[in-house]
């Protein structure tokens, strides 16, 4: 077996974190990675808001409230030393096939031309790049909804309306304790 095919059945979704920090530049390394998947015309169309340390306990504020804390399920969850907000950018995308090499595709006309979102195609190969980098450095992670409080974590982050939040990323060293389903079976 390949050392790649090792990362790709190794990766596991995690749900129990130490609050181990991460070390410097990890961040960056795996972002950098991301940026490698395709994009349709190089639009590179998506953003990645990184919250650490303090940030991360104004997300999970706004996400989940402590009054509704006592009661989640998965409380490892919330020691995850960072976590990331992938977001599509179709404007990105109307924008780059407007310029002259693209402009006959017709798809700079607006999101509503495109047959398919591309921006969230593109957006997403580059979570499961990152996804697949956080599995081969020793990481864990959990891709994850953000469900509730999405309007107020947009306007505390600065986030503008017209990008797409594809929901969150928990990212960090797994806790030692195993993961339960809520049946007493490791996850």
């Amino acid at each position: 077996m390949s050392e790649f095919s090792e990362v790709v059945l190794g990766r596991r979704m995690t749900r129990s974190f130490s609050n181990r920090p991460l070390p410097d530049g990890m961040l960056d390394d795996l972002v950098r990675l991301a940026a490698r998947a395709p994009s349709a015309g190089k639009a590179q169309g998506w953003h990645l808001v990184v919250l650490e340390r303090d940030d991360t306990a104004r997300f999970w504020d706004i996400t989940l409230p402590p009054e509704r804390r006592q009661t989640f399920r998965w409380q490892g969850l919330l020691d995850a030393p960072a976590i990331l907000l992938p977001f599509s950018d179709p404007q990105a995308y109307t924008a780059r096939y407007s310029e002259p090499d693209k402009a006959a595709t017709g798809l700079g006309a607006g999101p509503e031309a495109w047959p398919v979102p591309y921006w969230t195609i593109d957006a997403s190969m580059s979570m499961m790049t990152l996804l697949l980098g956080a599995e081969d450095a020793g990481l864990g992670a959990l891709l994850f909804g953000v469900f509730n409080g999405e309007a107020e974590l947009r306007d505390a982050l600065g986030v503008p309306a017209r990008l797409e939040l594809l929901g969150a990323i928990a990212l960090g060293y797994p806790s030692a304790e195993p993961e339960r389903d809520g049946k007493g079976i490791s996850a």
